[in-house]
């Protein structure tokens, strides 16, 4: 059985899971689907075609599902996905998606602190923080185990890598590639984010293949083109040494310095 707050108000076509907890003065809108245990803790609106997984946590006035901020959205349906096991934090506001070719996502076990704000058609991944006041305009994509420092503002469609860690108060207008750490208006690449990954158990040999490829781009005074054919040329490649070579490719908006 779920508990549901006298003060709450939850729209009876709304599908509310198994041993969830909606506090004081909530709103569940009528395309919501919460899966189990999740836990609206006070004033927390869930709207729009909202799918939810189990075990989230979504603290006081966070509003999801909401209408793009989009001048482009025509009233379609959209929809947002958010995975498991996720804190959502105090005035977090997450959009749903401006058509309905994506979604907007959330994965796994992601921290958002309070005033993060995920624009139409992100998709964050799994295991990431996203620290206070973080703004995630729309179509950005930010990998599984990414740190973002509060503050920092990401321009449309910018990619951020797996592992990255990008330092509070950053202007982020290019894609930063995996496994680095940066910071500053404009965004600048410092280096690799050697200690976060030993921290995350990556072998001492994993992290130096890394810097190999890394210092290719970032060390060796070479074009990208170039340094990807240099990459490329390498021999016995490691998957992450791919994850790196393959994220560029695809650096649609161009690699952070």
């Amino acid at each position: 059985m779920s508990q549901i707050h006298p003060t709450a108000i939850v729209h009876p076509s709304a599908e509310i899971g198994d041993d969830c907890v909606i506090g004081p003065w909530c709103y569940v809108g009528p395309k919501v689907k919460l899966g189990r245990g999740n836990h609206l803790i006070a004033s927390v609106t869930v709207d729009g075609n909202t799918t939810l997984g189990d075990e989230n946590r979504i603290f006081s006035h966070a509003v999801i599902g909401t209408e793009p901020q989009d001048l482009k959205y025509a009233g379609e349906d959209t929809r947002l996905v958010i995975g498991s096991r996720n804190l959502i934090r105090e005035f977090v506001a997450i959009n749903t998606s401006t058509d309905m070719e994506e979604d907007t996502v959330v994965g796994d076990n992601n921290l958002l602190m309070e005033y993060v704000h995920v624009a139409h058609n992100c998709q964050v991944g799994s295991n990431c923080v996203i620290a206070n006041m973080v703004q995630l305009a729309g179509h950005v994509h930010v990998h599984d185990f990414a740190i973002i420092g509060g503050m920092t503002g990401v321009h449309q469609f910018v990619h951020i890598g797996t592992h990255c860690f990008v330092g509070g108060a950053s202007a982020v207008k290019k894609d930063i590639a995996p496994y680095t750490r940066g910071e500053g208006n404009p965004y600048q690449t410092i280096g690799l984010n050697s200690t976060g990954l030993m921290r995350k158990g990556y072998s001492s040999e994993t992290v130096e293949a890394i810097k190999q490829v890394y210092n290719l781009f970032y060390r060796k005074g070479l074009n990208v083109s170039q340094a990807l054919a240099a990459a490329e040329a390498l021999e016995n490649l490691i998957p992450e040494q791919r994850v790196f070579i393959d994220f560029v490719k695809n650096a649609d908006r161009g690699l952070s310095n």
